[in-house]
């Protein structure tokens, strides 16, 4: 389906972190400046598709859009042959927004339709989007835990159906302007379990795990609320994220399941739970780790990747992601290794610096993927 089965991702977040500071992580990583030679490296590695961002705040203007900032992307993918899915609500939004307002799915509509009309003009199809990123961790971080602006505490509920009422809107709007565009909608996949010293959790852990996890995924496929419009053509390509924190204890989710516990289930299980839930295409839209773990963590999602597709569950692609080094969100001065880039200041400008123990096991990953006949190959 895609031009590469491994892709890469470039963190696109903008807004308001939990100390109210502005973060914009696409000039941060100043991708924005080097998105041809960006490009180039992943085509020198065999990556020919990403997830890029366009930045809602930074192209709206009280309704009046400024797509000026999203030509060198277009311009870069174009000349270096590499799809683009856009991202187009990554966290951030126009400040004259009220995220609970009967305004918000009316002016996303608006940008969706607009960007739509942009890329329509500029490329060529396939065309891909993720209206909106990460509704359910959004949700969370930004309506219950104050982390994101609006920094809402006990609305977490509220918002998600708030998003899922704008996702399905600015759906339609993209679709009134290209109709075989596909979406993919991206959103953790987790796990919970009982904590040790409190066995007896077991039926919130299921709520949890049942339901919770799921709940932006079915409002958005119509399962729950479907007088918002949601349909399973809207759900349309379901996109998990999955880190090494994405399973821990109920309560304790700042503390990660350790690697060997027992209780950890394999990525395979938390993507085919996904697949029986609402069939259809499957990818893993982020997934990475950090300093040395980074390329053994590659070969684990590889490895899980094969034993899918020979199970016969169609997963499309995984996206290593972020693809470059980062500030952490709450801690700018901070930076974390964990793409197959790190970033070195050089002068004035963030050197791109191949992390080759990653770049091998890609390079193994992208083997097995080419070979047709190998157990478990990752051919789609």
């Amino acid at each position: 389906m895609l031009r590469s089965f491994f892709f890469a991702g470039f963190e696109c977040a903008t807004g308001y972190n939990a100390q109210g500071e502005w973060i914009d992580q696409i000039a941060a990583t100043q991708h924005d400046k080097h998105a041809d030679e960006d490009y180039r490296r992943l085509q020198d590695v065999g990556i020919l598709t990403v997830r890029e961002g366009i930045r809602w705040p930074c192209v709206d203007f009280r309704g009046r859009h400024d797509f000026s900032s999203v030509r060198p992307f277009v311009e870069a993918g174009r000349k270096h042959g590499i799809e683009i899915i856009w991202d187009l609500f990554h966290y951030g939004y126009p400040e004259d927004i009220d995220l609970f307002s009967e305004e918000l799915p009316k002016r996303f509509a608006a940008y969706c339709h607009e960007a739509a009309r942009f890329l329509r003009s500029r490329q060529e199809g396939p065309y891909y989007f993720t209206p909106v990123n990460e509704p359910s961790y959004l949700a969370w971080a930004a309506g219950d835990m104050g982390r994101f602006a609006p920094h809402c505490r006990g609305r977490g509920r509220e918002l998600k159906v708030a998003l899922a009422r704008a996702c399905i809107q600015g759906i339609n709007a993209i679709r009134a302007v290209i109709p075989e565009a596909r979406m993919v909608n991206v959103d953790p996949i987790c796990q919970v379990v009982p904590p040790l010293d409190r066995p007896e959790m077991t039926v919130e852990t299921a709520r949890y795990n049942e339901v919770a996890v799921f709940e932006s995924w079915d409002l958005l496929c119509g399962r729950l609320m479907p007088e918002l419009g949601g349909s399973r053509g809207h759900l349309d390509i379901v996109g998990a994220n999955y880190y090494w924190t994405n399973q821990w204890e109920l309560g304790r989710e700042e503390q990660p399941l350790a690697a060997g516990d027992p209780r950890r289930a394999p990525l395979r299980d938390l993507v085919r739970r996904i697949w029986e839930r609402y069939g259809g295409d499957v990818l893993i839209t982020e997934t990475t780790h950090v300093d040395g773990m980074r390329s053994p963590w590659l070969d684990y999602v590889a490895d899980e990747a094969g034993a899918l597709l020979a199970d016969g569950v169609p997963l499309r692609g995984v996206c290593l992601y972020p693809i470059l080094g980062m500030p952490e969100w709450h801690v700018r001065h901070q930076w974390t290794p964990m793409g197959l880039w790190d970033l070195e200041y050089c002068e004035a400008n963030l050197k791109r610096k191949l992390y080759r123990p990653m770049l091998v096991s890609l390079q193994n990953a992208q083997r097995k993927a080419a070979c047709p006949r190998s157990a478990g190959s990752f051919s789609n």
